[in-house]
């Protein structure tokens, strides 16, 4: 399935490399999960509108006191009511229709959960950032109009990303540039009033803020959730397609582990830390599940100890699975995960838990004990799987005797097969997933196959076929865990690095104007040097030059930008230029007027004593944060 359009290629992009990023899907490329992100979109409106109807009629309900009116008004907010569920179920329906998803060979294989990507609506920044580069910058904001289109495009783009490492690394582009544009135009004591409006990916509901860590939280969920994409869209048929879906599930974890550990006031109930927890469970599971299918991938040789690994690694997947189902239903989760994702999460519980116990019976059923066998190390292996014994039983016993064995094996098979007819049962009862053909197809030749095993067996019924299977210990030798996101292997340009460097012209800072200052040179020299690019920096300076006695001047060497330099007077107006007294502190102000507008005080090192023939090195000014008054 072809839903991208081929980025452009590197070649082609060198001209224009400081503005080139690379571009989203098609948005009308008619692809299966094109079709589900427009019906999810249409969705979002229509339950937008139903939701406004309802806070409509409640304000209303609470408004009169007219009987009459409040009876029609509960009659109207029982239909909106009937409609916003019917709605969210179509949205639920959207949210379990993994087929689209997953890759398009023929494959046998029980079917994995992605996430939807978050839907937004469009956002203009032209206006608010320009004028805030003339206002705080005072800058020509008309020489920056193709950097804002730029970001406006890239984020347009991140809309649509491609099911591949081209679309995360376009998601995290955009992620690490808001944190440029945060920094530059972002103040934390105002709003910018660009409104961010994200749709709940689970119910719908739209959240509205001017708050730039809302599009940051979002941008992060759909990293996180292009990866579930992506990990099941892989050929889960081969050794290379099942090691990329554990990489993209294992990621996936990880972006949404870190949105969770720093967006701990997500106002969207999606990105709530008790729905992220659950989000996480499910994709670790669904790792886990192909960290088996991956190892049985060769097949799953009828031998011992083969199946003594077999058993705790599909046991593993079981239970993590069955901590997933119990997280689902858990209040608040409960009320908006997806029914059919805590279903599937139980029929795949019991699916796995009953492959456990089916190939155990094998071990029992198909092994006895040789002469040639390593009695202490079949004991050993068998006795691993196992927290109890029935009472009266023994590991080495059963392997010797073979009516305990044969016992033992049907009294695993029984509780297989139990586990089979639950997760068939189960899936029988949840409309979406009666629908998927394969699951019902993989359900159905597992449950078969476990007959079949039993039918094999003698049928004499004794008192001891009661024996209760014991529950099996799961075990893995691969266990998985979250890839934490690395943002830093993704290079980012700041689109806006002309406005000058980030640590010193940001929103946090307060400028005036830029202005020229000019300096008479003495005996061909300036009296301090300046080292660095735009805005430069005083190399060192001699205590006895004009620069370091003139109350104003002004300075122009062709650079690229001229900044507003202050050079303050000592204490003594006029001071003999030969008396080596140590002068007052001076100061590079970039356009502070007072010490209650500044933001903060750029410092120029102490001046140094001797004659302008010896220039010692001084350190670069730094950034203070002080109360210490101004001259």
């Amino acid at each position: 399935m072809t839903d991208a359009l081929p980025p452009p290629s590197r070649a082609a992009a060198a001209p224009a490399e400081d503005s080139y990023f690379r571009k989203g899907c098609n948005p009308l490329a008619e692809t299966g999960r094109s079709k589900l992100q427009n019906q999810r979109a249409v969705l979002n409106q229509q339950i937008l509108k139903a939701v406004r109807l309802r806070a409509g009629a409640e304000n209303l309900l609470r408004a009169t006191n007219n009987n009459k009116v409040r009876e029609q008004v509960l009659l109207e907010l029982s239909f909106v009511n009937s409609d916003l569920q019917i709605l969210k179920e179509e949205l639920e329906g959207l949210n379990i229709s993994v087929e689209v998803y997953q890759n398009t060979e023929e494959t046998f294989s029980i079917p994995l959960v992605p996430l939807g990507l978050k839907e937004t609506k469009e956002v203009d920044f032209t206006v608010p950032l320009k004028d805030f580069i003339l206002e705080h910058y005072s800058e020509d904001s008309s020489e920056y109009e193709d950097e804002i289109a730029d970001l406006m495009d890239l984020r347009q783009a991140c809309r649509t990303p491609s099911r591949d490492e081209a679309g995360t690394e376009m998601l995290i582009s955009y992620f690490l540039q808001l944190g440029y544009v945060e920094n530059r135009f972002f103040p934390p004591t105002r709003h910018m009033g660009i409104l961010f409006t994200w749709y709940d990916s689970f119910t719908g509901v739209p959240v509205c803020q001017q708050n730039l860590l809302l599009e940051k939280a979002s941008i992060l969920f759909n990293i996180g959730a292009l990866y579930t994409q992506i990990g099941t869209r892989c050929n889960r048929q081969t050794k290379t397609g099942l090691e990329n879906a554990v990489d993209a599930f294992q990621r996936a974890a990880g972006v949404l582990s870190y949105l969770k550990e720093t967006f701990t006031h997500t106002p969207s109930y999606d990105m709530s830390p008790a729905m992220l927890n659950v989000l996480v469970k499910m994709m670790l599971a669904q790792a886990q599940e192909c960290v088996f299918e991956q190892i049985s991938l060769p097949g799953i040789r009828n031998e011992f100890f083969t199946l003594v690994k077999m058993t705790q690694e599909v046991a593993k997947v079981g239970e993590v699975y069955m901590l997933v189902n119990t997280a689902m239903n858990q209040e608040p989760v409960k009320e908006n995960i997806p029914y059919s994702w805590s279903k599937l999460a139980q029929i795949k519980s019991d699916h796995y838990k009953a492959l456990a116990h089916y190939f155990i019976a094998t071990i029992l059923c198909d092994h006895e004990l040789q002469s040639s066998d390593d009695e202490d190390q079949q004991e050993k292996a068998l006795s691993q799987l196992y927290d109890y014994m029935p009472e009266g039983l023994m590991v080495l016993t059963i392997l010797k005797d073979k009516v305990q064995r044969k016992q033992l094996g049907k009294a695993h098979l029984r509780k297989a097969i139990v586990y089979h007819e639950e997760a068939l049962r189960v899936c029988g009862l949840c409309k979406k997933l009666r629908n998927i053909d394969v699951l019902q197809e993989v359900l159905t030749a597992a449950h078969k196959r476990s007959l079949l095993k039993y039918a094999q067996q003698d049928k004499e019924d004794d008192f001891l076929s009661l024996i209760q299977a014991p529950d099996i210990l799961p075990k893995t030798e691969h266990k998985v865990e979250t890839v934490a996101p690395q943002f830093s292997k993704v290079k980012v340009k700041d689109f806006f690095h002309r406005l000058g460097p980030l640590s010193v012209f940001s929103a946090k800072q307060r400028w005036t104007a830029p202005r020229t200052i000019r300096f008479r040179c003495e005996a061909g020299e300036l009296g301090f040097s300046l080292k660095g690019g735009s805005p430069v920096q005083t190399y060192c300076l001699d205590p006895v030059c004009s620069a370091a006695h003139s109350k104003s001047a002004t300075y122009s060497v062709g650079m690229q930008k001229t900044y507003s330099l202050i050079c303050l007077a000592m204490e003594e107006d006029k001071i003999d230029q030969t008396k080596k007294a140590p002068p007052k502190l001076p100061f590079l102000s970039w356009g502070t007027k007072n010490r209650q507008k500044a933001a903060s005080t750029l410092c120029l090192p102490s001046a140094v004593d001797g004659s302008s023939q010896i220039k010692k090195k001084l350190s670069p000014f730094t950034l203070l944060n002080t109360e210490s008054s101004l001259y």
